[in-house]
């Protein structure tokens, strides 16, 4: 019988300095993942909370004295011979010369700059839930007028959302190129992102990202899109995560999470499910299914950087 996992519960802090730099720390030699970048931090220890541990762990790595604040994201990462569960904090406040006291090698990281660094599988979730919005709305079906459709857009838009994917199955191609050239104006307007669904000649045309659909991943030899452009992909389980991770997708969206009226006849995955598939990836994940805004502190309870859908951001009835 092949031995169990060890299981290992990780706390790590989000620690910036004045000019609002982000700090990480190198793996030294003769440890897991030697060379690779990291938050800073170490075991949870047993009878210590994740607030403890933390400070602790900071104090013996760094020298500072740190005050622990809320929590960022909490990933479940599978490794061959460990099962391990990221528990990242942002750290409000701290004294003290921060040095590397067990020889570890130090970086102060511009925030924009943190995805250029090699890390752990379970790292890169955190630079996501860091720099990218943890909401992704779905644009409805356009229907029969393009303006309350566009009006439903601002209104998402004015709320704060910043990543929009378009999307209207079915609807002509004329008309759903004039409705997405209008959507775009719209979106750049206020800085937001912008997927297209499926449609990757249009969207390198448009110079906007592409939002690839489960059944496009296995057709594809390679990334559709540059490095500087969006490629978001839709999956629904190990299969799917595993293709938009080898074709380089900067993100995917998991589900269904819960119940949805748009497909009462398939039984959702649940949060529990979502972790369990969330451990097997290191891309950048938001839940779609059932859930809405209010669900993005349970989302990144599970891993997920957000939250994805329609009717939680769209009017539709």
């Amino acid at each position: 019988m092949a031995e169990a996992r060890r299981s290992i519960h990780v706390v790590a802090g989000v620690i910036r300095d004045a000019r609002g730099r982000v700090l990480l720390a190198r793996r030294t030699e003769g440890r897991d993942l030697a060379g690779l970048w990291e938050f800073p931090g170490g075991k949870c220890e047993p009878g210590e909370t994740p607030e403890q541990a933390l400070a602790r762990e900071l104090h013996e790595e760094l020298g500072i004295d740190a005050r622990v604040g809320a929590a960022l994201i909490r990933v479940p990462q599978q490794y061959p011979d460990k099962a391990l569960v990221l528990d990242v904090r942002i750290v409000e406040a701290w004294t003290g010369a921060v040095r590397g006291r067990e020889g570890q090698a130090l970086a102060w990281v511009p925030a924009d700059k943190l995805a250029r660094y090699d890390m752990p599988p379970a790292d890169r979730p955190v630079v996501a839930a860091l720099l990218q919005s943890p909401v992704y709305a779905v644009t409805p079906a356009l229907g029969d007028d393009l303006d309350p459709w566009l009006e439903r857009l601002a209104s998402a838009l004015d709320s704060g959302v910043r990543r929009v994917q378009l999307r209207s199955p079915g609807t002509p191609p004329e008309r759903w190129r004039s409705a997405v050239e209008r959507a775009i104006e719209r979106c750049r307007a206020v800085g937001a992102e912008v997927l297209l669904n499926g449609d990757i000649e249009t969207a390198r045309r448009l110079r906007i990202g592409v939002h690839l659909r489960a059944a496009q991943l296995g057709t594809l030899d390679a990334r559709p899109l540059g490095p500087d452009v969006l490629v978001g992909a839709s999956c629904h389980d190990a299969h799917d995560l595993a293709a938009a991770e080898r074709l380089g997708c900067d993100f995917a969206v998991l589900g269904h999470v819960a119940a949805t009226p748009s497909h009462p006849d398939k039984s959702p995955m649940g949060w529990t499910g979502f972790a369990a598939l969330r451990e097997h990836t290191s891309l950048p994940l938001y839940a779609i299914g059932g859930v809405g805004p209010a669900d993005i502190d349970i989302a990144r309870g599970h891993g997920a950087q957000g939250v994805a859908g329609i009717r939680g951001f769209f009017d539709v009835g």
